[in-house]
Formats: C-alpha cells, structure tokens, sequence
C-alpha cells in the first residue's frame, strides 16, 4: 500500500488516479504533518509513502524529524518528497530554506528516499481564471513551468521502488514567458509592475514568500531557466508542454 498526502492537491489528485488501488490518500484534517502523532493510522500496512508539505507546513512549528520517526516506526520503507527546485538553486531563501532541511532530513534517514524538486506549475495560471485577462510581472522572463499531472507520473514510479537515492529536477519541455503562456490561453497580457504584483500575492502569501517568489521569477538563475529531461527519462514519455495542457483546460479561461 502507498499513502499519499495532499491527496486533493494539484499534484495529489493525479497521483491517486495513477495509483488506482494501490493508494490511500490522506488529507487535512485527517493527516496534520505538523502533529506527526496523526499519521500513525493511515500508516499500517504501507510500504511507501508520498510526502507533500505545503502552507504553513513550511513554518518553524514543522518536525520533520519527528514525521520521519513515525514513518520508520510504523514499517513504511520509502519515502517520496515533494520540494521545489529553489530547495536546490537558492537554499538559503525563505520558503525554498525549509525544504531544503526537510531534504536533508531524508536523505540522512535510514528510508529509501526519492526527491522531487520540479519548477513553478502549470496551474499557476489559474489566477487569471474568470479575468478575462492575464497580469504578471516580468513578462518576457522565460521559465520552464510543469505540469502537475507530470510530478505526479514521476512520484508514481518512484513509489513503486528502483529511483532510490535520486533527486529529480521537474521542468516542463520548453522555457516560456508569462506573455507566451497568455497567448497559449488565447487571453490578453498585461505587465504588472513589481509593487503590484507583490500587493497581489500578499493577499495570500506570507512577505517572505512573496519576495522570494518575485526574485525567482524576475532574476532566475541560469539553472532556473534550464529545461530538465528528468520526466522524460522516468515515465518514458516528453514532459507535457505548455500549449497542450491550455488547450485540455481552456475551459477555466
């Protein structure tokens, strides 16, 4: 048995359908990481487990250590992480710094471990649903976004063992700017100005959070901005590109 967590998310909800009957998902309240003590039920019996910390997760109330405590109490033998790329390219940054120790934490365990640290998502764009019109700053910064339903096509044979020890970085098959995403929607772009976009993301998003988001998507690296062939040579199959998975969901335009 595998137990993922986060299963509703953009990433959890693909990896359940890959996983069909071979999966549990847990979500909160059932599951809080930040209390690993609740943890313990859905755990009897797996095998494997998808680990996905998100939010407030992210915040200093986290033990990772104690999380992993109770998975390797309860017979789990591998773990697949879900990070982010800034865990590798800016580890010092808030909120890439967290993952980065909770990284750490897995690969000191003794679990076999599997590490996933894609890009920005496809489904960020979703903030221009129902507007009629795309914003965002830094409109002709090209960055190479994923699609969820990919991390999930790469956790999913990563949960089933042979990718232990592995640290993947996730991209999509192409850098593409925010004015090349808004044409693939069919959508009108307009450029934000930083302060507006930041007093945008503050509206759900801690300061830190924000200005460090802005950095990346303003001055990424030159690692940022690489394509990754690591979906590919997982699933077998070309990362999904940005112009298709409009087209699938031109609908929520």
């Amino acid at each position: 048995m595998i137990v993922v967590t986060g299963a509703t998310g953009n990433v959890g909800r693909p990896l359940m359908e890959l996983l069909g009957d071979k999966a549990v998902g847990v979500s909160r309240p059932q599951v809080d990481l930040a209390r690993p003590v609740t943890l313990e039920p859905v755990l009897e019996g797996a095998e494997a487990l998808f680990l996905l910390f998100a939010g407030e997760l992210l915040g200093p109330d986290t033990d990772i250590a104690a999380v992993l405590d109770v998975v390797k109490a309860a017979g789990v033998r591998r773990v697949v992480l879900l990070s982010s790329q800034g865990a590798g390219t800016r580890p010092g940054m808030i909120p890439h710094s967290r993952l980065a120790s909770f990284e750490e934490a897995v690969r000191q365990s003794s679990l076999e471990w599997t590490i996933l640290q894609p890009s920005g998502f496809f489904t960020n764009v979703y903030a221009w649903a129902g507007r009629g019109v795309a914003a965002a700053p830094f409109a002709d910064v090209a960055l190479p976004f994923v699609d969820p339903a990919d991390i999930a096509a790469v956790a999913a044979v990563a949960l089933q063992g042979g990718h232990e020890g592995q640290t993947y970085v996730l991209t999509g098959p192409e850098a593409m700017t925010p004015r090349q995403r808004a044409e693939a929607l069919s959508l009108p772009f307009v450029q934000q100005s930083v302060e507006e976009a930041r007093a945008q993301m503050r509206q759900f998003m801690p300061p830190p959070v924000v200005d460090g988001t802005l950095t990346v998507l303003g001055s990424p690296t030159p690692e940022e901005q690489q394509v990754s062939g690591h979906v590919e040579q997982v699933t077998g199959r070309p990362a999904t590109r940005f112009a298709d998975w409009a087209a699938r969901n031109a609908h929520a335009f």
